[in-house]
């Protein structure tokens, strides 16, 4: 099944730290910039939310929405979003992205951008190895993950 993912991203964000950076281009990924006084619409989609039902074989066929930015900014680029958004959570998986806020606590189980699309995918029937590919800590991440589809 083609792709069809739509992240939102915090232009803030520093890009060469950005796990989706190498994904730019990418057939079915729009990328789009956040900005505080643009709506963005996205049609109906599933949104990975930790505060979200557990995603599952049902949401098959549905395209994705992420969100790209520092945990506590997610609220204001979510209420840039117009459309029907299906909130989803992941199954607890282990980041291998080696992160550390020096202000904000970090979920326990949050993951790199890349690493939560990855899973998101594999979890619905779609594994696309192509969007790890780039990805530095990727031996480690599917290491630590042995259940993922692969």
């Amino acid at each position: 099944m083609p792709l069809d993912v739509l992240i939102l991203r915090d232009p803030r964000e520093a890009a060469k730290k950005c796990s989706l950076t190498p994904l730019r281009g990418t057939s079915g990924i729009q990328i789009v910039s956040y900005d505080s006084a643009r709506r963005l619409s996205a049609g109906k989609r599933l949104f990975l939310s930790p505060e979200g039902e557990l995603i599952s074989e049902r949401d098959r066929g549905l395209p994705l929405l992420l969100i790209d930015c520092a945990w506590r900014k997610v609220p204001a680029l979510l209420k840039t979003i117009d459309g029907e958004l299906l909130p989803r959570r992941l199954p607890p998986l282990a980041t291998a992205y080696p992160r550390k806020s020096m202000i904000f606590e970090d979920p326990l189980e949050g993951l790199a951008s890349v690493e939560a699309l990855y899973a998101a995918l594999a979890l619905l029937g779609e594994v696309h190895p192509e969007l790890l590919a780039a990805y530095h800590w990727r031996e480690e991440f599917l290491r630590a993950n042995p259940a993922l589809p692969r």
